[in-house]
């Protein structure tokens, strides 16, 4: 057993230790040693003094009746820590179960850092943070030991692409926010660079003048153009404005955070805004255009834009010329350029027209081939009666156009494609891009015109049809289609005729349906007007010519009897109507 543990306490209180000093000395004295102490209080922040150091533990003085303990892994960052010397903590309990003051270094840090976050907030003070690592939309940068968020916007006056480039960078900031509800501060280092800018800017602004050249920087681009930086103040390069020639966005030739020299074209004083120019620093290439470039001549270029009129081809950068939808082809039937011609494409074309002063260009690519039309042996080889084969082209109300060649484009009348039928219009027939053979009716080289058909390739069957479709014999006939007065029927050999309503009825009364076939007299046929009228009801129902009225009977001759009037001949009737007719006259 320890010395310690044989010491008898007891026998301490009772041997009179303290004896020696009256009351008012002990209440002297017990004063004396309450003014040694400090008056602390929980959640605070004191300076205290390093008193001893385990490999678990440090043990602190901060004038307390008892020492506080806090633990050694909240001084990791510190290397040389050692007693003696000055630590600010933070007093989380001035006497926990087992009576010691609990300390913390680490919450003292964080107390300390958001007083000096508020302070730097409160004073719009300049402070120093270190970025830590990027995070979505921005920064994350510690400041006095707390995580603040610093947006991409507010990294620079200029969009910040690459955030990566900034992480274990020191950076000067500003407080903008605090959220102590969730512990959230956002800086900003933008607001300290527009301080300056903003002197900058009003400098450059005072100064400018249209024709004035710059020095910038692109900053940002944008389909119609880019904004470019020139020294705090930004301006507008449009994208007409970057270079003579036709581009479709600026990237073409233009790089971020390229340095260019541009030109001030106009400038608002109010709204601040500069419209700028590159192309202008050089001579206009209308200017240099060789004179060898005239009417006739040839040129090479690329297409830079299709319309639905025609397309621009580029000749040198900034010199273009339009080649119109009908100088394209000597065919009459190209609508669309975009079908003939793509953006990009090299070709050679041949200078109509040229307006220096007005910067303008006609030109042609059909002139480059012969004119079809002028072909020696047009006449020979579209002799009329001469049969071809073509590609419908367009359908019109009174017929369509083939083309039998590139430019050779001729007319079928929608009454010569069929001989049996009657054609309201040629999409019944046919329809565009398919192919057709026809014959050649006839041929006007300098009109550029040519008559064609296609029924002539086969005999006219009105001549046959004449000996079988005769007035008065009955054949099948389907109902293609009804109308407001009668139907057309369907005959054989693919021929048509027409019933009026009052004759299409059956003989039940009803009236027979679209489809359905049924037998027809002849009533009417015209080889010349090809035209047939038919009858239903005459099949099973026929006219009997009217008797004329009986004559009087001559003196001394006996009546007729039934039979023999019944016998009575067509020209016996004539004949009685002549007799009365003369019987009348005498009297």
């Amino acid at each position: 057993m320890s010395e310690n543990q044989d010491f008898n306490w007891d026998e301490l209180e009772t041997s009179g230790f303290g004896d020696g000093y009256s009351d008012s000395e002990k209440a002297k004295m017990l004063e004396m040693y309450e003014g040694t102490l400090n008056d602390v209080e929980e959640n605070e922040v004191v300076e205290g003094t390093v008193v001893s150091i385990t490999d678990r533990e440090v043990v602190l003085n901060i004038g307390f009746k008892s020492d506080g303990l806090v633990p050694r892994n909240e001084f990791r960052d510190v290397e040389d820590l050692k007693i003696g010397d000055s630590v600010q903590v933070y007093i989380e309990n001035k006497e926990d179960a087992q009576g010691q003051l609990v300390l913390s270094r680490k919450k003292a840090k964080i107390v300390k850092a958001w007083e000096q976050i508020q302070g730097a907030f409160d004073n719009d003070a300049v402070i120093e943070g270190v970025v830590k690592r990027r995070t979505k939309g921005g920064l994350i940068v510690d400041i006095f030991g707390i995580e603040a968020f610093l947006p991409g916007s507010q990294i620079d006056v200029k969009p910040i692409r690459d955030f990566d480039v900034f992480v274990d960078k020191k950076m000067e900031l500003k407080v903008v926010k605090i959220n102590y509800a969730n512990d959230n501060v956002v800086v900003s280092h933008k607001v300290l660079i527009e301080k300056d800018l903003e002197e900058q800017k009003q400098q450059i602004l005072n100064n400018l003048e249209r024709g004035q050249v710059l020095e910038g920087v692109i900053k940002n681009m944008t389909n119609f153009g880019v904004f470019i930086d020139l020294g705090g103040v930004d301006g507008l390069l449009h994208i007409t404005d970057i270079s003579w020639g036709r581009i479709s966005h600026p990237d073409e030739v233009l790089n971020l955070d390229q340095k260019v020299n541009v030109v001030v074209l106009d400038f608002d004083d109010e709204k601040k805004r500069i419209s700028l120019g590159m192309k202008q620093l050089t001579p206009h290439p209308w200017d240099s255009l060789p004179e060898t470039v005239d009417v006739g001549a040839r040129v090479k270029g690329k297409i830079v834009n299709v319309a639905d009129y025609g397309a621009f081809l580029e000749i040198t950068p900034g010199v273009e010329g339009l080649i119109h939808v009908s100088e394209m082809s000597w065919s009459q039937h190209l609508r669309n350029p975009q079908d003939f011609i793509k953006v990009g494409e090299e070709l050679e074309a041949q200078v109509l027209t040229i307006d220096r002063e007005e910067r303008k260009m006609s030109l042609g690519i059909k002139q480059l081939t012969e004119d079809p039309w002028t072909q020696k042996d047009l006449i020979e080889k579209y002799a009329v009666g001469s049969k071809h084969k073509g590609i419908v082209r367009n359908l019109t109300n009174f017929g369509l156009f083939i083309e039998l060649e590139e430019g050779i484009d001729g007319l079928v009348h929608v009454s010569d494609l069929s001989w049996t039928k009657k054609i309201k219009h040629p999409s019944e027939f046919t329809k565009v891009g398919e192919e057709l053979e026809v014959v050649v009716l006839e041929i006007d080289p300098e009109a550029r015109r040519l008559a064609l058909g296609h029924k002539q390739l086969e005999e006219n069957p009105w001549e046959h049809f004449e000996t079988v479709f005769v007035p008065g014999t009955i054949h099948n006939g389907t109902i293609v289609n009804k109308t407001d007065k009668g139907a057309i029927i369907e005959l054989q050999f693919g021929i048509e005729g027409f019933c009026l309503n009052k004759f299409l009825k059956k003989e039940d009364g009803s009236m027979p349906e679209t489809g359905e076939t049924v037998e027809f007299r002849i009533s009417e046929f015209s080889k010349d007007d090809k035209k047939i009228g038919l009858s239903h009801v005459a099949t099973y129902k026929e006219e009997k010519p009217k008797a004329p009225k009986a004559a009087k009977k001559p003196a001394g001759k006996p009546a007729s009897t039934p039979t023999e009037q019944a016998s009575t001949t067509l020209g016996d009737l004539d004949a009685l109507a002549e007799l009365k007719k003369n019987m009348k006259d005498g009297e």
